[in-house]
C-alpha cells in the first residue's frame, strides 16, 4: 500500500462513524469496536512552553504512538480559592495552561488522549498538584471525611470537566479514557467512598469515556473502585506484575499506565539514568505480554518556577526527612528536557513497528532545533536582600504586622484569604537586649533557612554536601543562633529577619504527609522566651513584582551576601534554546523577563537551568538571579545540560 494512501489513527478507528468509545468489555481493547493495542507516551503539557506543544506532540505520533496522557494540576488551574487559569487567566503560568488547546493540536497530530484530572496528580509536582489554599480551612485531604476538601474538588471539577466533556472522543475530540484520582493504593488507605464520590462527579459533568484507575499492583488492589478497569504503574519484572494485575481483575484488558522510561532526581541525590538496554528488555517483555502501554515519562520537561514536589523519608510533618524535587523533569525519557531524540526513541519507534497490526499514515520525524551557547554576561546592578526587605516594610504594601506565634505561608491573609504558595517568606523581629543573645527556632525550619541581623548574614555558608545537615537547612530540629556572646555588652537593639524558603510541598505519600505547611510553624525565641511580634514579608517573586525592581545599585560584595543580581542578554537574532550554567552559584533562583525560571543548589545533581527560547525576547532581555550566598562574577550559558553532585 502506498504510503499516501495509508489512513491517519483517526480515519482508521472513526471510519464509517463514531458509535462507540474506548471498551474494556473484554480482554482487548477496542475503540470504535475496532481492536486497538494502546501506545501512549506521557507528555506534561504544563511543564512545556506552548510554543513546543506541537513539535513534541508530532515528535510522539512521528515514533509511533497513538495516544498521549496528560495529568491536570489543579494547583495552577485554580491558583487561588475561586480564581481558575485554563489560558490568558493573568497568572505568571497563563501560557502553560491552555489545555484545551493541547488537546485540540494533540487530535490534528493524530494521537488519542489520556486525561488524569486529579484532583492528586502526585507526578513530582508541587503539593501533588493540590492548591496550597486548600489548607487553610481543612483538616485532611484525599479522603470522604472532610466535606470542606470534598466541595473545593467539587468546585473545581464543575469548572474543569465541562470543558474536557466537550474533547471526547464519541463528541469528535480526542479523550478515550479518564483516570479517577491517582495512586490512591500509595496512600494506605482504604476508602472507597471517595473515590465514588470523584467517579460521580465525574458522571454529574458527563464524561463518558473510559474510566480507570492506577496504582502499582502490590498495593492489591487498594485504590480501585468495583467495575472500574485497573491499570498498573512500574519498572521491573513485567510479568509479575501483570499477572497480579490480572488476577485482581478477570477478563479487562492489560494496561500499564506507567512504565517507567526513566526516573527523577532529588536534589543531594545523583542523577537517575536507566540504560537503553534496560529500557528495551522491559518495553518488549510488557508488549509480548501482551499489553498496552503508557511510556511515563515520553517527553521530558521542567518544573518551571517553584513548582516542583518533594518526598519524605518521614511520616507525618516531620520535615526532616523531605526530599526535594529538581527544577529538571528530564527524568532520562526518549525526548529529552530540551526537544532532542535518545537512544530510546529509537527503541519505541521499532518495537511499535514490529508489532501494531494497525498500518497507518505517520509523520516525518521533525527536526531538532539547535541550542547555542550565549556569550558570557557581566553583573549589571545588585540588590542585597536587606535592602529588598527594609524597602518593602517602608512601603507597607506587602507587610502583615503580626502579633503571636509565627504563622506559615499558608496561613498569611493575602492573595484572596488564599495565602501563599510559592517562595519565600521573611519573619522580621526587633529586639533590643543587653549581654548575650540567643535566637532559637523551635521545631523543622521548613525548608531553608537565612538569617539576617542587621542587615548581615549570619546562617553558615554551605560549602559541602554534608552542610545541609545543619543550620540553614530541613534536617536540623531546634536551630539555635548566638547573635551575642558577650554577657557585658551594653543594651544592643537587633533586626532579625528570619527568612524562609519553600522548597516544595510533599507530593506523595500517606495521607498524613499532606500537612504541608511552609516557613516557620514553631516558636521564635529570644533566650529562651517567645517572641510574639513580628512584620511578616512575602517574597512571592511573581513576574509583576520582579519587572517592577528598581533602584539597582554598583556591585560590593558577591560573598556572603544574600542578593539578587541583574544581567541583559541581547539577541540579535531568533533567540534560541540555552542552557544557563550554574556550576558556580551557591543556591537560589534565576528570573528570566520576570519568569521565575528555576532553582540552583550546588550539590546537585542539576547544574544547568533549561532556558526555552519562547522565554526569550529578540532584542533585551533582564535575567535576575537571587542568590543565598556566594555569586560569582558573570552568568554564563552551556549548550547541554549538566548533571554533577557533588560531595
Amino acid at each position: 500500500m502506498a504510503l499516501a494512501a495509508l489512513p491517519t489513527s483517526y480515519e482508521y478507528y472513526t471510519d464509517g462513524g463514531i458509535t462507540a468509545g474506548l471498551s474494556d468489555k473484554q480482554p482487548y481493547f477496542t475503540l470504535n469496536n475496532k481492536n486497538i493495542t494502546i501506545y501512549s507516551g506521557a507528555f506534561h503539557y504544563f511543564r512545556v512552553p506552548r510554543a513546543y506543544w506541537r513539535d513534541r506532540l508530532r515528535k510522539m505520533r512521528a515514533a509511533g504512538l497513538n495516544t498521549v496522557e496528560t495529568y491536570v494540576p489543579w494547583n495552577l488551574h485554580e491558583p487561588q480559592s475561586g480564581v481558575y487559569d485554563f489560558g490568558n487567566g493573568g497568572s505568571d503560568f497563563e501560557d502553560f495552561l491552555h489545555v484545551e488547546e493541547f488537546l485540540k493540536i494533540a487530535k490534528e497530530e493524530d494521537l488519542f488522549a489520556l486525561v488524569r484530572a486529579g484532583p492528586y496528580i502526585c507526578s513530582e509536582w508541587e503539593f501533588g498538584g493540590l492548591p496550597s489554599w486548600i489548607l487553610r480551612n481543612t483538616s485532611s485531604v484525599r479522603n470522604s471525611k472532610d466535606q470542606n476538601y470534598l466541595s473545593y474538588v467539587k468546585r473545581y471539577f464543575n469548572i474543569l470537566l465541562p470543558l474536557l466533556a466537550l474533547l471526547q472522543f464519541q463528541k469528535g475530540g480526542p479523550i478515550i479514557g479518564f483516570q479517577i484520582e491517582n495512586e490512591y493504593g500509595n496512600t494506605g488507605n482504604d476508602d472507597v467512598e471517595y473515590l465514588k464520590y470523584i467517579q460521580q462527579i465525574f458522571e454529574d459533568n458527563n464524561l463518558i469515556e473510559l474510566y480507570y484507575t492506577s496504582d502499582p499492583p502490590s498495593a492489591n488492589g487498594l485504590g480501585a473502585i468495583p467495575g472500574i478497569l485497573q491499570t498498573a504503574n512500574f519498572n521491573s519484572n513485567p510479568k509479575w506484575q501483570l499477572d497480579k494485575l490480572n488476577q485482581l481483575q478477570h477478563n479487562k484488558p492489560t494496561m500499564t499506565m506507567e512504565f517507567w522510561t526513566g526516573w527523577f532526581d532529588h536534589w543531594l541525590e545523583d542523577h537517575h539514568t536507566i540504560s537503553a538496554q534496560q529500557f528495551k528488555s522491559l518495553l518488549e517483555e510488557i508488549l509480548d505480554y501482551p499489553s498496552s502501554v503508557n511510556h511515563y515519562m515520553f517527553v521530558g520537561s521542567t518544573n518551571f518556577g517553584f513548582t516542583n514536589g518533594a518526598n519524605s523519608l518521614k511520616s507525618g510533618m516531620d520535615n526532616t526527612g523531605l526530599q526535594p524535587t529538581t527544577t529538571s523533569y528530564d527524568y532520562d525519557s526518549p525526548i529529552t528536557e530540551y526537544g532532542d531524540y535518545t537512544e530510546k526513541y529509537q527503541i519505541v519507534k521499532d518495537a511499535i513497528a514490529s508489532r501494531n497490526p494497525v498500518i497507518t499514515k505517520l509523520p516525518d520525524q521533525p527536526k531538532v532545533q539547535p541550542l547555542i551557547k550565549y556569550e558570557s554576561l557581566q553583573i549589571e546592578g545588585q540588590l542585597t536582600l536587606a535592602d529588598i526587605i527594609y524597602s518593602e516594610i517602608q512601603s507597607g504594601e506587602n507587610v502583615i504586622h503580626h502579633i503571636g506565634d509565627p504563622i506559615p505561608m499558608e496561613q498569611l491573609p493575602i492573595n484572596s484569604n488564599s495565602g501563599q504558595s510559592f517562595g519565600y517568606i521573611v519573619y522580621r523581629h526587633t529586639h533590643t537586649a543587653a549581654g548575650a543573645v540567643k535566637l532559637t527556632l523551635t521545631g523543622t525550619v521548613r525548608d531553608t533557612l537565612l538569617v539576617l541581623v542587621n542587615g548581615t548574614l549570619r546562617t553558615p555558608v554551605p560549602s559541602k554536601k554534608s552542610d545541609v545537615d545543619g543550620v540553614g537547612f530541613w534536617k536540623l530540629v531546634d536551630t539555635s543562633l548566638d547573635l551575642q556572646t558577650d554577657e557585658n555588652t551594653p543594651e544592643t537593639t537587633y533586626v532579625i529577619d528570619v527568612i524562609v524558603e519553600n522548597n516544595g510541598r510533599n507530593n506523595f505519600g500517606g495521607l498524613d504527609q499532606f500537612r504541608q505547611f511552609k516557613g516557620l510553624t514553631d516558636s521564635f525565641q529570644i533566650n529562651g522566651k517567645n517572641m510574639m511580634k513580628f512584620d511578616i514579608v512575602p517574597l512571592e517573586f511573581k513576574k509583576s513584582w520582579n519587572n517592577a525592581l528598581t533602584n539597582w545599585q554598583s556591585l560590593t560584595s558577591t560573598q556572603s551576601t544574600p542578593a539578587l543580581y541583574k544581567f541583559t542578554l541581547n539577541i540579535n537574532n531568533d533567540p534560541q534554546d540555552t542552557y544557563i550554567d550554574s556550576t558556580s552559584w551557591t543556591k537560589g533562583i534565576t528570573i528570566v523577563n520576570g519568569f521565575v525560571l528555576g532553582r540552583h543548589f550546588f550539590v546537585g545533581p542539576q547544574q544547568s537551568l533549561y532556558l526555552p527560547a519562547p522565554l526569550l525576547n529578540k532584542g533585551e532581555n533582564t535575567i535576575i538571579v537571587f542568590e543565598h550566598y556566594n555569586a560569582p562574577d558573570e552568568l554564563t550559558f552551556v549548550d547541554h545540560p549538566i548533571f554533577q553532585s557533588r560531595g
